[in-house]
């Protein structure tokens, strides 16, 4: 008998991963979450240009912390956004994502 008849292939050929853009997926933030960082990220950043277009302030303590807070609330949701919506959260694995 030949190898071709008694030996038939028992494995399917592995299937390849859909291709994403940038590796963008909705998986893991979803509807309103999606929605919420979403708008925060555009209202932090909104804040952040209404911030600089301020020139002439008397007592600029105040408005050097907005821009500290809305600058650094801009930074980390986008942090969350790309963290949540690529492959990244698949790389290192939620546990350590949870505890980061």
């Amino acid at each position: 008998m030949e190898n071709g008849a008694v030996y038939n292939e028992t494995t399917e050929p592995q299937a390849k991963p859909p291709h994403r853009p940038f590796g963008c997926t909705l998986r893991h933030l979803r509807g309103w979450r999606l929605t919420t960082k979403a708008l925060q990220a555009i209202l932090s950043l909104l804040a952040v240009i209404c911030e600089e277009i301020v020139e002439d302030c008397i007592k600029c303590g105040g408005l050097y912390f907005f821009e500290f807070t809305s600058c650094s609330a801009f930074l980390l949701s986008l942090l969350i956004l790309c963290v949540y919506c690529t492959d990244v959260y698949e790389t290192f694995g939620e546990d350590k994502v949870q505890r980061v």
